[in-house]
């Protein structure tokens, strides 16, 4: 058998037993998915050491080869080990996403008719060197009654390894069937490819990384998908914003996690105020953060020697780093048009003080999530009270935005009759 063939019956095994305990996780009681989720949490503290030398493995292979934001986005410490279960334990205290109310109705025929939610059935995940998510889908497909087929990025592959081998053994300890969490545990490009027309037996497929990443998925998969956002995320400063909290949200958006999708990329000025708030934003970004400034010819013109000239590519260009583009805009109209030529769809942000502009520049942005006066660092599960997420959706059907519980079940009818033939 070559390697090829290898891989490719791997993969249906996984798929056929992630399929055969869709029943299983279906049909536990909320309390009995609760209590998976609070041993989860509680090996998370418990093993905490064994997962930082996992960690390190990592870090040890990987790190050199990995920028800075990317080595904190794999980078595992107490601290966020805590905060790993103490968002299993917020999931917990959630209510049931397959309990009712239901909607139900009598037709004409005299036919009962239950509308009731159930869980998608298998979910898979392809992601980027994110251990942390490795935990949330899991748990979220618990609490939502699917199983889960996972697939890391090659540098987080040991911590992955140990997470599910973890999550794996509470699973068969509580007498479940462990196949409801099951890890790829190749980081082939074949791997991958496999996932995406294990058409059998996977419901959904949610991919999580680069927008040519995606556009890859999107483009080949024949299991369907939910497209996740790679983030060219912007914000427009319009005249009326207040400057000291617009220098604020600017510096948390871009810095404090530059490798994230919900982290700004792109700055657009209002004409108007360009040639004052330029220069604060360069004290603030490039002179306290060390952010490199590539500017349009208008910025440049301002500062010709604290910005680079932007190229066509930077105003499409998801930078996952210290840098951030930035256009000086003729007004709101222009910022809107700029902006929705160039979004990916994820997350929009507006500084202003004037109620008109906030209400046009929401109505017209095409984002799953637009903010006035507030960081974009904000479009996050947790954040919007779901207890975790598994991604963020930027198309229009069925999910769009963090998607929690809900994002992961579907609808079933059920029909009493009592003999009814249709006349």
């Amino acid at each position: 058998m070559t390697d090829t063939q290898a891989l490719h019956e791997q993969m249906l095994k996984l798929g056929q037993q992630a399929q055969a305990a869709t029943n299983q996780v279906a049909s536990l009681t909320l309390n009995q998915r609760n209590q998976i989720l609070t041993n989860i949490a509680q090996a998370l503290i418990k093993q905490t050491d064994d997962i930082l030398a996992a960690n390190q493995l990592d870090l040890d292979q990987y790190g050199s080869t990995l920028s800075g934001p990317m080595v904190k986005r794999l980078t595992l410490t107490k601290a966020i080990l805590a905060e790993m279960a103490d968002s299993l334990h917020s999931l917990v205290q959630l209510a049931d996403p397959l309990a009712g109310p239901y909607e139900n109705w009598t037709n004409q025929a005299g036919l009962k008719i239950n509308v009731v939610t159930v869980p998608l059935g298998v979910v898979a995940m392809i992601y980027e060197a994110r251990p942390n998510v490795t935990v949330d889908a899991a748990s979220l497909a618990i609490k939502s009654g699917n199983t889960v087929i996972l697939r890391g990025g090659k540098e987080a592959i040991h911590t992955n390894r140990y997470l599910v081998q973890l999550m794996r053994q509470i699973l068969s300890d509580l007498g479940y069937n462990p196949d409801i969490i099951q890890l790829v545990t190749d980081t082939s490009h074949a791997s991958v490819d496999e996932l995406l027309h294990l058409r059998s037996y996977i419901d959904v497929l949610i991919p999580r990384g680069s927008a040519a990443f995606i556009d890859h998925v999107v483009t080949n998969a024949t299991v369907p998908v939910i497209e996740t956002g790679a983030g060219n995320t912007h914000i427009f400063v319009d005249e009326s914003a207040d400057f000291d909290q617009a220098l604020n949200i600017i510096e948390n958006a871009k810095t404090q996690k530059p490798a994230v999708c919900n982290a700004a990329e792109k700055l657009l000025i209002h004409q108007n105020i360009a040639a004052e708030f330029l220069p604060l934003v360069i004290e603030r970004l490039q002179i306290k953060d060390n952010v490199e400034l590539r500017g349009d010819v208008a910025s440049c013109a301002l500062a010709p020697n604290q910005l680079t000239a932007a190229t066509a590519a930077d105003w499409d260009t998801e930078y996952n780093d210290l840098i951030m583009g930035v256009k000086i805009v003729d007004d709101v109209q222009d910022a809107i048009k700029w902006i929705n030529q160039h979004t990916t769809h994820h997350s929009e942000t507006i500084l202003t003080e004037n109620a008109d502009h906030a209400h046009l520049f929401m109505r017209e942005i095409d984002a799953a999530v637009v903010y006035q006066n507030a960081s974009s660092r904000f479009t996050d599960g947790f954040q919007f009270g779901f207890g975790a997420e598994i991604g963020i959706s930027t198309q229009k059907l069925h999910a769009r935005g963090p998607m929690g519980l809900k994002a992961l079940t579907t609808i079933k009818y059920e029909i009493f009759g009592q003999g009814q033939i249709r006349p």
